[in-house]
């Protein structure tokens, strides 16, 4: 079993930390709210003082922080790069720009360690369940010796390729998720105004082309499937204000490709629309609400 220092205890990484702990690990927390350093402490974690506190003496750090500004004043400015023994691995699991993720690989490397950038998908319920997906960037070494540990939180690691990779495959994946929210939505809204009823048209998408996990897991309207977001008021999930930032993410990466993105860009707007309205903190199926704002 290892010595972890996770820093970052949000809405995801507190119960990925508490994973960790439930698989043996030994656990150092940080996270500037005392209350969630106290959440995950209930499951046998230290707390520490400081970042740089948590990730001394480990042999694993993991970092799950909300934007790539915050990742680089952890690792860099509050100096946990240079906190850590020469044998640890810092493995970053926040979904952050591409950029960033490049830039703390190459911080890393040149101060003599390892790093993997590690962003997850299957929000708030995968944390908890421990069957997230992990997109990992980084050398193959660095992923082989993360793997045990990405294992006692999630159900599918995938090692993408070289530095920022993870990231790249994770802002893919979000940018298809966003278009694919609104794109179900509209035709809930479509279908139900013209008369057919909504369990019927979910039996059709679900069992047709239509058929996604956003439909299945998201059903932006309630009654067709009992565990949606859309039956408990639109409650998170994977929150309308995070799915801008996915795909705000997915937006520079398209300009750092130089590829076309019409579609991202649609649903980006959208979610610019639908968060300004005051809906930041709902479910991303809450876009739903965009189209027709008193969807019941």
């Amino acid at each position: 079993m290892a010595d972890i220092g996770f820093i970052g205890l949000g809405n995801m990484g507190a119960h990925m930390a508490r994973n960790l702990i439930k698989a043996g690990h030994s656990l150092k927390v940080f996270d500037l709210n005392e209350d969630a350093m106290q959440y995950v402490a209930q499951s046998g974690a230290k707390t520490a003082a400081s970042a740089r506190e948590a990730a001394s003496a480990v042999d694993f750090v993991v970092t799950m922080l909300p934007v790539g500004a915050n990742v680089r004043s952890v690792l860099v400015d509050d100096g946990v790069i240079d906190a850590v023994r020469a044998d640890t691995l810092l493995i970053d699991s926040s979904t952050i720009d591409v950029e960033t993720a490049r830039a703390m690989h190459e911080a890393a490397g040149e101060a003599g360690y390892l790093f993997l950038d590690a962003p997850v998908s299957g929000g708030v319920g995968g944390a908890e369940a421990a069957t997230l997906t992990f997109m990992c960037g980084g050398e193959q070494k660095a992923f082989a010796k993360a793997r045990p540990i990405l294992e006692a939180m999630g159900r599918n690691i995938v090692h993408c390729g070289g530095p920022g990779q993870g990231q790249v495959a994770k802002i893919c994946n979000n940018m298809v998720a966003g278009i694919t929210a609104l794109a179900v939505s509209e035709a809930f809204v479509i279908g139900e105004t013209l008369g057919v009823d909504r369990h019927t048209l979910y039996n059709v998408m679900s069992t047709s082309s239509a058929n996604s996990f956003v439909l299945s897991a998201m059903c932006p309207v309630a009654g067709p499937t009992e565990k949606a977001p859309a039956n408990n008021g639109y409650k998170p999930g994977f929150a309308a204000k995070l799915r801008l930032k996915a795909l705000k993410l997915a937006e520079q990466a398209a300009i750092m490709a130089t590829a076309a993105s019409p579609l991202g860009g649609v649903a980006a707007s959208a979610f610019e629309m639908h968060i300004a309205h005051g809906n930041g903190d709902l479910d991303t199926s809450s876009i739903i609400k965009l189209i027709k704002p008193d969807i019941k």
